[in-house]
């Protein structure tokens, strides 16, 4: 490597380049800095929404070289071994060469995968040369990929397989992102199907001292579902950002639903507040299915509360008359390495082509199973999503959101390449 291609230089070249970067012309900006870096043949694999595939990320072949870019499969290859490990994963070539595939992440959020190629000799481990150019180019080029996407529909359109449904337009542009972790807190989460939602959503935020997450189910399919639920999400954000408690976020919840649509429609949430400091678990429900907690490597037990009726029939009478209405909290004393999780009614009864519902038992059974086998939150949430459609056959009639968080999780690490 001469001295005009060291890595700081390289790096150096990269983000002032990134300043005047269109999201359409990452890959040739991708693919060059490779090549200031030593590393050649450096080519995007993004994600597709359900994690299923690797879509290639590269500029559109001219009409004269007839090149169609291959899909590569998360569950059958080794670009989606590192995608579903968190690893960089090497295969040697015949030709003195290697191919390396590395994790493309926004912090913890899995966006994808680089390929590149280096020389047979170079050692690839984490603090060695070649190691360490890897990974901060990877994740140089995620974070770009991320804020690149912002600004245009190219990335977006490559990682949906199908045409997207306006409800689910307006529910995924809802959506924070799905994985994050840190060294109190792991929250992943999964939406579907992916391409026709309309009245899931969920949300969640990491401060100082507390986590809070929430799932919502809202009456109705197609628009006017999305549209409800759309409303909830924002109440609940908006009681969320300006202090307010659990029991008065239910009620804001209720009362905007309730001003908004009279009594004619409604959503069942759970609300739920993690003291990251101490693990005290705090959750509402407004007629939601009970959360489920996990503890090393069981299910210790189901979350049951009193449920007040769902948003927008349940705490505000109509014309705001009456005294205030008293909500329900439940409480629950987490250990470290336990695993919460929220789901809606279209996990647990998703049916087979015989009519046998996917169930609570099996959807626990499966997350247990994937976590003992020391995967990843985020890769059980994928898993266990893949169960799902697999189970109705690929095609689920109602709208399906898990969200499994972890509290002081033992190794958060593991969602680093």
């Amino acid at each position: 490597m001469t001295a005009a291609q060291r890595p700081p230089d390289a790096f150096a070249a990269m983000m002032r380049d990134s300043h005047l970067l269109a999201p359409h012309d990452l890959p040739g900006f991708v693919a060059r800095h490779g090549d200031h870096l030593g590393l050649g043949e450096a080519r995007m694999y993004l994600a597709d929404l359900q994690q299923q595939a690797l879509v290639p990320f590269e500029p559109t072949a001219g009409p004269a070289t007839g090149e169609h870019p291959v899909v590569l499969g998360v569950d059958s290859t080794l670009a989606g071994r590192a995608y579903q490990h968190f690893e960089a994963v090497r295969h040697e070539g015949t030709d003195g060469r290697a191919r390396v595939w590395l994790p493309l992440l926004n912090g913890t959020e899995r966006l994808g995968v680089l390929g590149v190629t280096v020389d047979a000799a170079d050692d690839i481990a984490e603090g060695t040369a070649t190691g360490d150019r890897l990974r901060h180019f990877s994740a140089v080029v995620a974070e770009l990929v991320m804020t690149k996407t912002l600004y245009g529909d190219t990335v977006v359109r490559l990682r949906r397989a199908v045409p997207m449904g306006l409800a689910a337009e307006i529910q995924w542009s809802l959506l924070p992102p799905l994985t994050f972790a840190d060294e109190r807190v792991i929250v992943a989460a999964a939406l579907e199907p992916a391409y026709e939602v309309a009245g899931d959503s969920v949300d969640y935020a990491v401060d100082a001292d507390a986590t809070r997450f929430a799932v919502f189910d809202g009456m109705g399919h197609q628009l006017r579902s999305a549209q409800l639920v759309s409303l909830v999400v924002a109440a609940y954000r908006n009681a969320r950002r300006t202090g307010q408690t659990l029991a008065q976020t239910a009620r804001h919840i209720d009362q905007v639903v309730t001003e908004v649509y009279g009594g004619e429609a409604f959503t069942t949430g759970l609300l739920a507040e993690l003291d990251t400091t101490t693990g005290l678990l705090s959750w509402v429900s407004a007629g939601h299915l009970p959360p489920l907690l996990l503890r090393h490597g069981r299910l210790v037990k189901t979350l049951e509360l009193q449920p007040e009726l769902p948003f927008g029939v349940g705490l505000t009478p109509l014309g705001g008359a009456g005294p205030e209405p008293v909500v329900r909290v439940g409480t629950e004393q987490l250990e470290p390495g336990d695993h919460l999780l929220l789901f809606t009614d279209g996990v647990v009864e998703a049916r087979s082509q015989t009519g046998e519902p996917f169930g609570a038992q099996r959807l626990s059974d499966l997350m247990v199973r994937n976590l003992a086998a020391g995967l990843t939150a985020p890769e059980t949430m994928r898993r266990a999503v893949t169960a799902l459609l697999e189970h109705q056959g690929g095609d689920l009639a109602d709208d399906a959101t898990m969200l499994l968080a972890q509290w002081r999780p033992d190794h958060p690490r593991m969602l680093l390449p």
